[in-house]
């Protein structure tokens, strides 16, 4: 066979059923391999979009996510997904064409050094220029992604390679998923330790990072949890680790975290943190986040332990065995003192939503209403929506918030929607973005109609690039620079472009019908919800302040 047909063979082998893509002349012969696979391939409108996508498709589905390009720009438009991936741990593995080996390092047309490029964004990357170790490097690609701390990796694969045909035979000998996790050499003990401290505690808090949902470890957390008694924050990556809506989640913690999380994080003498790395929006200073608490780490990297706050106890490994051998080893103590507390900082600090005008947190609380008891997934761009939905949206399980943390990328939500909704058919895809971050690649509107994905988009229209204009007005004295969008995009007719049906709303009743509507409806619709330019995400910590140190909005 080729080496593009050995290439599809460890695909098929891998579990993957659907990759995203765009074709061109360096990777032609891939994709006429694919031609006579059982591998569903989906035609991106843009290289960018199909990285967004493999990615969207794993976070959703756990699996390894696939997106295939050809060599120069078609490689370089991954770069930004590859990223996105890279920040947030997403297991994804890109292949790329490459010009003919006997052309590399010539300046032929479109040869592009991709390797290189994507070194800093990739676990790991290869150049396969002898194809007798092509079968070996594509095992190896997956089994990196997947493996300890998941991430992108990259496979540039030359023209020649994967046009030349030789003798597979075996590629699928000695086969195994077997993955490599490395722990803490004095485990036991620690965990020991972490136990002792858990069960003496007086106000415990435990801090769900979206290393717990890579480990698929939500069940485990929970467990634990429910054991102890334990006030539970996330951050903004681990949404969807523990239940919305649970007695004991106190909600998104940091930046723009709520008040309610924040003040217990700040007070408690114990913090159990599962997969977060102590981003800075998270921490906020970290001297003052640290003081006065013993921070329990668990992490399967052991990169993370110390890198920007100090663990009392560092428990690297395999979270799912830790928690649970945590959880066995506690002692639930009295903490009837601290829900106490904890009850009169949920009653001081609970948000008012007027339902008299159309709000993103209104539309918020109404997606949970008419969701309720649903099987979806959120899916969000990056902006103020997405801050919007992190507060108030209510994620059931693990696998169902998806957005851009590490990076922030703008234009991730649409095509990371359509790969989510491909990968988990049988749960509706709500995807929720800003008018900037729909103009970056709303394109991808045509792949959700040629595939026919029943994705509702939830277009949050304030006239403006929300965050931008939010910054400029607190800390540049309103001096609202190239954040307003003064020719307002007719988004129904952009829809409309795809022929998807998209209803504009201006209030909450309008909206409610709306989206009663898209969802009967069997294929994709948008609705537009226009909200005031004014609205402003709160709260928000002051820059290098404490997590308690908020910005004053006029």
């Amino acid at each position: 066979m080729t080496g593009a047909q050995a290439i599809v063979a460890i695909l098929v082998k891998e579990g993957v059923d659907t990759v995203f893509g765009y074709p061109g002349g360096t990777n032609l012969p891939l994709f006429d391999a694919l031609y006579d696979s059982p591998i569903h391939h989906v035609l991106t409108v843009h290289e960018q979009g199909a990285a967004h996508a493999a990615d969207g498709y794993a976070r959703a589905s756990g699996k390894v996510g696939v997106c295939i390009a050809t060599a120069g720009p078609g490689a370089t438009n991954l770069v930004t997904g590859l990223a996105n991936a890279f920040m947030d741990s997403v297991p994804v593995v890109a292949i790329t064409g490459q010009v003919q080996t006997n052309l590399i390092g010539r300046d032929a047309f479109q040869e592009i050094d991709i390797t290189g490029i994507t070194m800093p964004v990739t676990k790991h990357n290869f150049l396969v220029k002898d194809i007798t170790k092509l079968p070996a490097i594509m095992r190896r690609a997956f089994a990196i992604a997947r493996s300890g701390r998941p991430g992108p990796v990259l496979v540039d694969v030359p023209r020649d390679v994967q046009s030349t045909k030789r003798d597979f035979a075996g590629i699928e000998a000695n086969y195994s998923h077997a993955a490599l996790v490395r722990q803490s050499p004095d485990l036991p003990a620690l965990i020991a330790k972490a136990a002792a401290a858990v069960s003496a505690a007086k106000r415990p808090v435990l801090l769900a990072g979206g290393g717990c949902i890579s480990a698929n470890a939500g069940g485990a957390l929970s467990a634990f949890v429910e054991k102890s008694n334990l006030p539970v924050a996330t951050t903004l990556m681990g949404i969807g680790a523990f239940p919305g809506g649970h007695k004991n989640l106190l909600g998104m913690t940091g930046l723009h975290g709520l008040k309610l999380a924040n003040q217990a994080v700040r007070e408690a003498d114990v913090l159990i943190v599962t997969g977060s790395r102590f981003n800075d929006r998270v921490t906020g200073d970290r001297a003052s986040y640290a003081a006065g608490k013993t921070i329990i780490h668990i992490d399967i990297d052991p990169a993370e332990v110390h890198k920007n706050v100090d663990a009392a106890v560092p428990l690297v490994g395999e979270m799912n065995r830790i928690l649970q051998e945590l959880s066995d080893s506690v002692t639930p103590g009295d903490l009837s003192a601290w829900w106490a507390t904890i009850k009169e900082w949920r009653q001081e600090y609970a948000a008012t939503v007027s339902t008299e005008t159309l709000s993103a947190p209104w539309v918020m609380q109404e997606l949970n209403r008419q969701t309720a008891g649903r099987d979806v997934i959120y899916v969000t761009d990056v902006g103020q929506h997405q801050m919007w939905a992190a507060q108030y949206l209510e994620a059931k399980c693990p696998r169902s918030f998806l957005t851009a943390g590490g990076l922030g990328a703008m234009g991730f939500g649409m095509p990371a929607a359509l790969g989510a909704q491909l990968a988990v058919p049988a749960n509706r895809v709500i995807h929720i973005v800003g008018d900037g971050g729909l103009k970056m690649t709303g394109c991808e509107l045509y792949t959700v109609a040629v595939e026919k994905l029943p994705i509702i988009s939830i277009v949050i229209n304030n006239y403006s690039l929300g965050m931008v204009r939010q910054l400029q007005h607190c800390f540049y004295d309103k001096r609202y620079v190239n954040s307003l969008l003064p020719v307002p995009m007719d988004f129904k007719a952009f829809a409309g472009a795809f022929a998807i049906p998209a209803t504009v709303t201006n209030s909450p009743a309008e909206f409610s019908e709306a989206f009663a509507t898209a969802w009967q409806r069997p294929g994709p619709g948008m609705i537009v919800a226009n909200i005031a330019t004014e609205d402003l995400v709160t709260p928000m910590i002051a820059p290098g302040g404490a997590i308690d140190d908020y910005v004053e909005m006029d």
